[in-house]
């Protein structure tokens, strides 16, 4: 197997990878687990309009499904970048380092911006439904 081929498969990891914890992150866990009226209820409550917590769900899910799918995926990174932004900033930061800290610690976002930032710089990888324009 050819190093460029394996390039493709990692390609490929990172981008499906990144798009199910997304799906999962939004369906699971806003949706499911905690409910919109309960997202937003948080947001609230740290100072965010509840609306965003809708614009943020549908942005993961969406962009989630987006990523699976191969549909512009190094432009579909970048499009989360802000809202992981935001959530380092307003939602995590002062709660800590780790996962278990109450209310969730700043790590996952910023592991979430990191492979986001990677999936921009690697591309959209040989298999997927549609390339991103400007980059080929």
């Amino acid at each position: 197997m050819t190093q460029e081929r394996l390039a493709d498969y990692g390609v490929i990891l990172l981008r499906v990878g990144l798009g199910v914890m997304y799906l999962a992150h939004s369906i699971v866990l806003k949706l499911l687990a905690f409910g919109l009226a309960g997202t937003a209820g948080y947001f609230e409550s740290i100072a965010l309009p509840g609306w965003l917590a809708s614009g943020t769900f549908a942005a993961e899910a969406v962009c989630g499904a987006m990523l699976v799918l191969g549909s512009y995926a190094r432009w579909v990174a970048v499009a989360l970048i802000p809202a992981l932004l935001g959530a380092i900033i307003w939602a995590h930061g002062g709660n800590g380092w780790v996962f278990n800290a109450p209310n969730g610690g700043w790590e996952y976002p910023l592991y979430l911006l990191a492979l986001s930032v990677a999936q921009f710089l690697f591309g959209d990888g040989r298999y997927v439904l549609r390339a991103s324009p400007f980059f080929r």
